[in-house]
């Protein structure tokens, strides 16, 4: 038995430990438009470009109003807002009428002495065409009517500080990049929310390396459906969202289109120039999962079951370890323990996470590893994908991934 936990425990502290090292030496690299440097007004010599903000809604009429009120409230001076109500059977599109009847644009972006190219347009979908999810066709419709030089594919209950795109752009067009993601701030009330949303930044980190994206040799993309920014020539030239009419996971995927295509891809953080609840408590992040934890997984159920038990052996080990190991064995487990815990400690100087919550951390990985199952389970029973009263059948989706 010594000798398993010297094994497992190896293992486990070799994990953690270089993952937080590789992060550590990482992520300072990850610009933050947040900071001073980047708080200044646009100078092109053509004059600001344009940009197309694309926001598609299905249901949305809790969120809608403010987010597009935040939208309209930009303080830069060449932008358009397109609002998709995509079939929605509330008050969305109601709401979207309305506010294009008074489009309230801010004070602060009409006093900056420029030309003054703004407008709101909502577009109403009453049917879904065939091979389409209803999220990607309402983009590749909205990006039709665009007349932008970026694209900004963002969601409708996320809320944009002023600044927020006058910032991404200076930023963009100085490194330059064609692509560029930025992370959005989590607002959490509930403490279900604090412990899954901690987790699931953690596991990002094993899944995902940020400050590689930049890095034209690697595979590492990203997409963040809060702020997919994308010049339209870049966005044409991959193939638009008609190329990715299925994809479940549409945000990442058009981040892998642009990387494989080998356009300049940047990610940054952003403190809070933008901002979402992504859900409400514990089972609503689970809720949120359970549509796409399958399709991160090519919808195979043998990888799923395999993450399963990698899931459970990566995050219950050390705690286990530490409690059934004696002596010296436990050394190992304390590495891991001690890298997980200082993850943690990283995200709460990102994030709203408390630290302390490291302590939830297997409450955390049963309700994920809940998820995972519990997502395979459901669309292997379905034959497909239920979501927002829409049923996708599994055959088209797995033959529409990317």
């Amino acid at each position: 038995m010594a000798y398993f936990h010297w094994i497992a425990g190896t293992i486990l502290a070799l994990a953690w430990f270089s993952r937080i090292v590789d992060a550590a030496l990482g992520m300072p690299s990850v610009a933050d438009v947040s900071r001073p440097e980047w708080d200044r007004n646009p100078v092109f010599p053509a004059g600001n470009p344009r940009v197309s903000i694309i926001v598609p809604a299905r249901n949305e009429e809790e969120t809608i109003e403010q987010a597009l009120n935040t939208l309209l409230a930009l303080d830069y001076d060449n932008y358009e807002v397109i609002a998709v109500n995509d079939r929605s059977t509330d008050r969305t599109g109601e709401i979207m009428e309305r506010i294009a009847e008074h489009p309230h644009f801010s004070q602060k972006a009409r006093e900056m002495g420029h030309p003054d190219f703004r407008s709101f347009r909502v577009v109403h979908h009453r049917e879904l065409p065939a091979g389409w999810l209803g999220k990607t066709h309402a983009m590749w419709t909205a990006a039709n009517h665009a007349t932008g030089d970026w694209l900004l594919f963002t969601d409708a209950d996320v809320l944009f500080k002023p600044d927020s795109l006058r910032r991404a752009l200076v930023y963009a067009e100085s490194v330059p990049a064609d692509h560029l993601v930025m992370f959005p701030r989590m607002i959490m009330k509930r403490p279900g929310e604090y412990m899954m949303i901690a987790f699931f930044q953690t596991m990002f980190l094993f899944g995902h390396r940020p400050w590689k994206v930049a890095d034209p040799s690697t595979d590492d993309h990203m997409g963040v459906g809060a702020f997919n920014l994308v010049r339209r020539r870049v966005y044409n030239a991959v193939g638009t969202y008609e190329a990715l009419r299925m994809e479940v996971l549409d945000d990442m995927k058009l981040g892998k289109v642009v990387k494989k295509a080998g356009y300049a891809q940047r990610n940054v953080f952003g403190g809070d120039l933008i901002s979402i609840r992504w859900a409400k408590g514990a089972m609503g992040v689970v809720n949120n999962l359970t549509k796409n934890f399958f399709a991160v997984l090519s919808f195979q159920w043998w990888r799923t079951v395999i993450s399963a038990f990698g899931l459970a052996f990566l995050n219950y080990g050390p705690f286990l370890g530490m409690f059934f190991a004696h002596g010296w064995a436990r050394v190992p487990y304390a590495v891991a323990l001690g890298s997980m815990f200082l993850i943690y400690i990283g995200m709460s100087w990102r994030s709203a996470v408390p630290p302390y919550y490291f302590l939830l951390h297997p409450v955390s990985t049963t309700l994920f590893i809940y998820t995972l199952l519990r997502s395979m389970i459901l669309t292997l029973w379905n034959d497909g994908i239920e979501w927002r009263g829409t049923k996708y059948p599994l055959e088209e989706l797995r033959k529409g991934m990317v």
